[in-house]
């Protein structure tokens, strides 16, 4: 005979309560059934759990030992049941995430404060990488979801959602004759040099600042590239170069530089932010995917 969930339940119930009458009342059932229930369990044990008197019902040594195994086993089915019905809806789990570097001060940080409040059963593990190495990880499952920038319209095989878009603005040196203004055109930096990104994670990025500076009239004269946001910053600080860069990039405080944004209207301005994941992806990324709409996009 097997220690069924119900045997235990109810001699847990008969163990609080020390009389028949009063357990099964919280048992929902007669007291002749639950009488015959314990009975059997002490068969199956092979030891009497308790004894029975006109004034109710004592635990033996072992009885009281039993009980509270048995209230621990309860508790670790229902602790089981609920766990496995979090992971089902998206609330518990792991997930690793990639991201582009050019997400990670401002953007990143956002969502994963958010999941820690809304979402604490979820535990994240970061991987940082260019947008088409990220890509290739994602297709091989070594990571479940990607954000990236301006991702290319080329793959198919995944699913992209859309979580929000970011203007470029104008980063200068703070000795720059426009670094007074409040806001300012591109073409007003036609006569200036500017710091681009190379063949690297940031490569989309630069060429949509080539294609903003080419609607705006001018093609710009390039003295420098870098690889990193940082590294474009830097030629800006030193007061060779200026640059376009996310306006959020602003966050960093990078020391030297002034962020202003640009009155332009050009398409090419505006860099969407997208995450990538596998067809058909587990309810953890799809709650995470609700959870980064929602924080991505003030």
């Amino acid at each position: 005979m097997d220690l069924t969930p119900r045997l235990l339940e109810q001699f847990t119930v008969l163990a609080e309560e020390k009389h028949f009458g009063r357990a099964a009342s919280r048992l929902m059932m007669s007291q002749p059934p639950l009488s015959q229930a314990v009975q059997r369990l002490e068969r199956i044990i092979g030891t009497r759990l308790c004894t029975r008197s006109s004034q109710g019902v004592s635990l033996t040594p072992a009885g009281e030992a039993f009980a509270a195994d048995a209230r621990r086993i309860l508790e670790a089915q229902e602790s089981a049941v609920a766990r496995a019905r979090r992971i089902a809806s998206g609330q518990e789990g792991e997930l690793r995430i990639g991201f582009v570097n050019s997400l990670g001060h401002w953007h990143l940080p956002r969502l994963l404060a958010d999941a820690a409040e809304q979402l604490p059963g979820l535990r994240l593990h970061l991987r940082q990488g260019s947008t088409a190495g990220l890509i290739e990880l994602v297709r091989s499952g070594t990571v479940e979801l990607a954000l990236v920038r301006q991702p290319p319209l080329d793959i198919d095989d995944l699913t992209v959602h859309r979580l929000t878009g970011e203007r470029l603005a104008a980063a200068l040196p703070v000795a720059h004759r426009l670094a007074g203004a409040g806001r300012l055109s591109l073409a007003d930096l036609r006569e200036d040099s500017f710091a681009l990104a190379g063949d690297g994670p940031l490569q989309q990025l630069a060429q949509r600042a080539l294609l903003a500076c080419d609607r705006a009239g001018f093609v710009p004269t390039v003295r420098a590239h870098a690889d990193d946001l940082p590294g474009l910053l830097s030629y800006v600080a030193s007061g060779l170069c200026v640059t376009l860069a996310p306006e959020h990039t602003a966050a960093l405080s990078f020391p030297g530089v002034r962020f202003l944004p640009l009155a332009d209207e050009a398409p090419e301005l505006t860099t969407t932010i997208a995450a990538l994941h596998r067809p058909h992806a587990d309810p953890a990324v799809r709650s995470l995917l609700a959870l980064a709409g929602a924080s991505l996009a003030g």
